[in-house]
């Protein structure tokens, strides 16, 4: 079973956070940046949409552009879990099958998308911590 890490690091100013991932790549959130919510719908739209144009390219069709809109609804009352993820994706090209189309968000859904199939299922959740001087 494979390990993943990533690591957030307050910055000292208000509730901005500096986010790193595994590969070391930096992403500021917070304030006027990012929030990690929003960071999660990105991911989710960014990793669908990868494996979509995967899929299609791979079946040689000729795309021009692949968009992945995401639509999260959640209760007004905090902690505000979002209840629903609708998720649009536009795709412009020549000649292009709806069917494949279908067949390649379905497979991303159902069988590539790590971060689809996490939201989709329940995941274990497991804090620690320690207090440095």
């Amino acid at each position: 079973m494979g390990t993943v890490n990533a690591s957030a690091r307050w910055t000292g100013e208000q509730l901005n956070f500096i986010g790193t991932s595994y590969k070391g790549h930096q992403i500021p959130m917070g304030g006027d940046n990012i929030s990690p919510t929003q960071m999660l719908l990105l991911g989710l739209a960014g990793c669908t949409g990868m494996d979509v144009v995967s899929i299609l390219q791979k079946k040689r069709l000729a795309l021009r552009s692949v968009e992945v809109f995401i639509a999260a609804h959640q209760p007004d009352d905090y902690p505000k879990p979002y209840h629903t993820i609708e998720i649009k994706y536009v795709v412009k090209g020549d000649n292009i099958d709806p069917a494949a189309v279908q067949r390649a968000i379905e497979l991303s859904q159902e069988k590539y998308c790590i971060v689809s199939q996490t939201l989709q299922h329940e995941v274990k959740i497991q804090t620690s911590f320690e207090i440095e001087v």
